[in-house]
């Protein structure tokens, strides 16, 4: 079966940095468009971050220029390097994988900016 693994949450300070993995298993990611969702509580999901098979990426403008989303296509993994944090990037993230056949998602790890 599909799964996809989140790792690498935490708790930082205002301005330090996280580098979030998400490991897919039962599935090559390389046919897929992967993305990281945030879920704070008593808010909706958004999605910050994405990245296409070619390597085409996109950000939520409150990230732009803080995170970066790659991939390593050898190790069927996606990251989410986070530098700058601020408090208001606390969250459960979930990586997300898309292709046309449908999609997947991970259990979410918790990221947490203190101020």
């Amino acid at each position: 079966q599909v799964q996809l693994v989140e790792s690498g949450g935490g708790l930082v300070q205002s301005g330090g940095s996280l580098r979030l993995s998400c490991a897919a298993s039962g599935m090559i990611l390389s046919g897929y468009t992967m993305g990281w969702y945030r879920q704070a509580p008593g808010k909706l999901r958004e999605l910050v971050a994405r990245i296409t098979s070619g390597g085409s990426t996109n950000y939520v403008d409150s990230v732009r220029g803080r995170f970066t989303i790659s991939r390593d296509n050898a190790k069927n993994t996606v990251y989410l390097q986070m530098n700058s944090l601020k408090a208001e990037d606390t969250g459960v993230y979930y990586c997300d994988a898309r292709s046309v056949q449908g999609g997947y998602w991970g259990q979410g790890t918790q990221g947490s900016v203190s101020s």
